[in-house]
C-alpha cells in the first residue's frame, strides 16, 4: 500500500549540498540523535522543517518543533519568509495539513501532528505527549531541561531528536551537548563553517565588519562556528574561560571551620539571587548559589537557614533601604523581622563595581556544580548593543543573566567587610575605604547600624 508521501509530491524544497548529510543522517543512516551546528542563514530550520513534513507523511506520529520560546518559534519559523520571499510553511502543501495559527500546529491528512512550542514551557507543553520526532532549534539558548524531560519519551518511542544551533560560547547547553555528540558513536555530529557551506560570499561578511555592523569576534562565532569567539561586549567571559583552564572553577567544598557570608540581589518580578561564599586567607571560595522568582521573603530566609551553614554576614544590594509601597517598611526591616540581619554595603558606581569584579576574579574559586547558574550568569553578562551607532554601550544589558552578576558584584564590593568580620564598625569602615578608595573620604554611600 502506498503511503501518503508517495502520492503527494514534495518538490518545493531542493537541499543544498552541505544540507544533504543532515537529511541522510536522519532518513538513511537512521541516527536517533543528530546535532547540526551551522553558520547563520545556512537554512537550518528549512532543512529541519522539511524533514518533519516528510516524517509526518511517512508515518502517523506527533512531532514537536522546539524553540527557546514560543514567540521565537513564531518569528523564526511560523511567520518567517526565506530570502526568496517564500514562506517557510509553504514547503508544506496547503492541501495536506490543517493549520492552527494560534497554537502553531499542523494537522496532516493522515493524522500526524506537528506543533511549535517553547522550551521555557516544556513542563506543560510536553506533559502527556508521545512524540517520535523532536527538533530543538537555537539550542544554545534553550532550557536544557526540555531535552532532559523529552529524552525518556523519545527513547520509549525509538524517536529522533535533531538539534540545530550556532555557537554562543562555551557556557551553555550547546557546548555541553557538543562534547557528548562528537565523542559518541550513537550521535551524528555535524559542524560546518561558512568557508565549507559557501552560502554567503566572504566579502559580504567583510563588508559588515568594515561598516561596524559586525565585530570580527562575532563573525568568527556566527559564520565560522567558533565556540572560542564572540566575546566582544562580554564583561567577564574571557576571565571565566581562563579560570577554567587554571582549575579555579571546579570542586570547591564548604569548609566548616570558616563562616559563610551571603551576597544578594533582591528581585520582585525579577529573580532574587543569593551567592554563598567563604573568605579563607587571601582566597574567596564561592561554595553555593540560589536564585528563584515570585517567592516570598520568608521563602528565601528559610532557604538560607536550612542550608546548615554557620553564617557571619549577609550583604544586600544598595537599594535595600527602599520602602515598600503600602506598608512603608523597608525590605531590610522585613528580612530582619524574619531573623535575617543584613549588613551594610556602600553605594558604588556600576562600572567601577564591574572593574572591581574583574580585579577580584583571579583570587576567587567557584564550585562548578552548585554554582552552575551563577557561572552562566557571569559568562553571559554583557554590554548593551547600540544598533544606531554600531557599537556597545557602556551600560550592561538588563536580561536574565544580569541579576546573578549583580549579586556577585555586591559580593566583590563587600569582600573587605567579609574579610574583617568581627572588627569594630569604625575600624571596618576605615579599612573598607582604604581598600576601595585609597583612604580618601567618599560620599554616595549609606550607613545603618547593624
Amino acid at each position: 500500500m502506498m503511503n501518503v508521501e508517495t502520492r503527494i509530491k514534495l518538490d518545493q524544497f531542493i537541499p543544498r549540498d552541505y544540507q544533504l548529510p543532515i537529511i541522510d543522517a536522519v532518513e538513511k543512516k537512521k541516527f536517533k540523535r543528530v546535532l547540526a551546528i551551522l553558520p547563520r542563514r545556512a537554512g537550518k530550520d528549512i532543512v529541519a522543517f522539511n524533514l518533519c513534513v516528510r516524517a509526518a507523511l511517512k508515518e502517523v506520529q506527533t512531532i514537536y518543533y522546539i524553540f527557546p520560546t514560543f514567540s521565537q518559534g513564531r518569528r523564526i519559523l511560523w511567520d518567517n519568509l526565506t530570502s526568496d520571499g517564500f514562506r517557510v510553511l509553504d514547503y508544506c502543501p496547503q492541501d495536506i495539513a490543517d493549520r492552527n495559527e494560534q497554537l502553531m500546529r499542523l494537522k496532516f491528512v493522515n493524522g500526524s501532528v506537528l506543533q511549535v512550542i517553547g522550551s521555557n514551557d516544556y513542563d506543560t507543553a510536553l506533559v502527556g505527549s508521545n512524540a517520535k520526532f523532536m527538533v530543538f532549534s537555537e539550542y544554545s539558548l534553550q532550557d536544557p531541561r526540555a531535552y532532559q524531560f523529552a529524552r525518556p519519551i523519545l527513547t520509549a518511542n525509538n524517536g529522533v531528536a535533531l538539534f540545530l544551533s550556532t555557537p554562543r560560547g562555551k557556557n551553555n547547553c550547546l557546548w555541553d551537548l557538543y562534547q557528548i555528540a562528537k565523542n559518541s558513536p550513537d550521535w551524528f555530529c555535524y559542524l560546518r563553517t561558512v568557508e565549507e557551506t559557501n552560502h554567503i560570499p566572504l566579502n559580504e561578511i567583510q563588508k559588515e565588519i568594515e561598516l561596524g555592523e559586525l565585530s570580527e569576534g562575532m563573525a568568527k562565532q556566527e559564520y565560522w562556528c567558533s565556540f572560542d569567539e564572540g566575546q566582544d561586549g562580554y564583561f567577564y567571559l574571557s576571565i571565566i574561560d581562563k579560570m577554567r583552564l587554571e582549575g579555579k572553577i571546579g570542586d570547591v567544598p564548604w569548609e566548616p571551620g570558616f563562616k559563610v557570608h551571603t551576597a544578594w540581589d533582591l528581585g520582585i518580578n525579577d529573580p532574587t539571587c543569593i551567592v554563598f561564599f567563604q573568605v579563607i586567607g587571601a582566597v574567596v571560595h564561592v561554595i553555593d548559589y540560589y536564585q528563584a522568582s515570585n517567592r516570598s521573603i520568608d521563602h528565601f530566609v528559610n532557604y538560607v537557614f536550612a542550608k546548615g551553614y554557620t553564617y557571619s554576614r549577609h550583604f544586600p544590594p544598595h537599594d535595600i533601604m527602599v520602602r515598600e509601597q503600602g506598608s512603608g517598611i523597608t525590605r531590610r526591616e522585613m528580612y530582619k523581622q524574619l531573623g535575617l540581619n543584613f549588613s551594610e554595603i556602600y553605594k558604588h558606581d556600576l562600572l567601577d563595581g564591574i572593574e572591581f569584579v574583574k580585579q577580584k576574579l583571579p583570587i576567587i574559586r567557584i564550585d562548578e556544580r552548585k554554582c552552575k547558574d551563577l557561572i552562566k550568569a557571569l559568562s553571559n553578562y554583557r554590554q548593551e548593543w547600540d544598533s544606531t551607532r554600531k557599537q556597545y554601550k557602556m551600560i550592561p544589558l538588563h536580561d536574565e543573566w544580569s541579576h546573578g552578576a549583580d549579586a556577585f558584584r555586591y559580593m566583590c564590593v563587600a569582600l573587605k567587610k567579609a574579610s574583617f568580620a568581627g572588627t569594630t564598625p569604625e575600624e571596618l569602615d576605615k579599612r573598607y575605604r582604604e581598600a576601595m578608595y585609597g583612604g580618601k573620604q567618599t560620599t554616595g554611600f549609606f550607613r545603618e547600624d547593624i
